[in-house]
């Protein structure tokens, strides 16, 4: 009985470790389909991404407009300021004038003529205004203008009235610009008077305004030297605007 039971074993022993070897092809393949699989749904997703439109397209954002914009040339333009006064020992009242070439900005008009106001500015370097008297300028940089913490007068034109549109090619031009002026912490409307010249895409021209102290919360100099002042800053901005 016990022989029997040994020859038995001794049968089945071999053909179990035969099936057993014949399964394990089947189960060594199962990871390789697998595998087969990964470049086949990475390739999906590169195509998806690749078809997929840009986020500045899906959130709506549009190419830049087709308005022309006029770039100040810095070395042909110049901004001043004149201010009445009398001084002690004159008989007459005279203009301070302070001025300087450190301006620089743009501006961009729509194919309508009407101005992008969020692609148009101009800004002066208030710290490099000059007058011809030394004392007046250090006294006016740190009183009135106070340039060490206010050292930049920016203007941010927003509308226009009087400008022909389409914009032509040459001729003489004049025209009010409205736009939102700061000075030192104070931001207001003012309305600037403009003549001009356009010749094949350059334009020069001179803009006024004129407001008083008070306007933007300016102090009046006082000082010994100085018998008055008359209440009123005109500005002038002398331009050379290419295109």
């Amino acid at each position: 009985m016990l022989l029997s039971k040994i020859r038995y074993w001794l049968i089945i022993i071999p053909v179990l470790t035969g099936l057993l070897a014949a399964c394990a092809p089947a189960q060594t393949q199962a990871p390789a389909a697998s595998n087969t699989q990964a470049p086949i749904i990475a390739a999906t997703a590169t195509d998806s991404a690749a078809a997929a439109p840009p986020e500045a397209t899906a959130t709506g954002a549009s190419p830049s407009g087709s308005g022309n914009t006029y770039t100040l040339v810095p070395a042909k333009s110049e901004a001043s300021f004149s201010v009445r006064e009398q001084l002690a020992q004159h008989d007459l009242q005279n203009d301070a004038i302070g001025n300087t070439k450190a301006i620089s900005g743009s501006i961009t008009l729509n194919p309508d003529g009407t101005i992008d106001a969020a692609n148009s500015k101009f800004v002066v370097d208030a710290a490099t205004l000059k007058t011809d008297s030394s004392m007046r300028d250090g006294y006016f940089h740190r009183n009135v203008l106070q340039t060490g913490q206010y050292p930049q007068i920016v203007f941010v034109p927003t509308e226009v009235s009087g400008l022909p549109a389409p914009l032509p090619q040459s001729g003489d031009v004049s025209f009010k610009v409205t736009g939102n002026l700061t000075i030192r912490d104070v931001t207001r409307p003012v309305i600037w008077d403009v003549t001009g010249t356009i010749n094949n895409g350059e334009a020069t021209g001179t803009a006024t305004t004129s407001f008083t102290f008070e306007d933007f919360n300016l102090p009046q100099p006082k000082v010994p030297v100085v018998l008055s002042i008359v209440d009123k800053i005109n500005l002038t901005v002398t331009v050379d605007l290419q295109r």
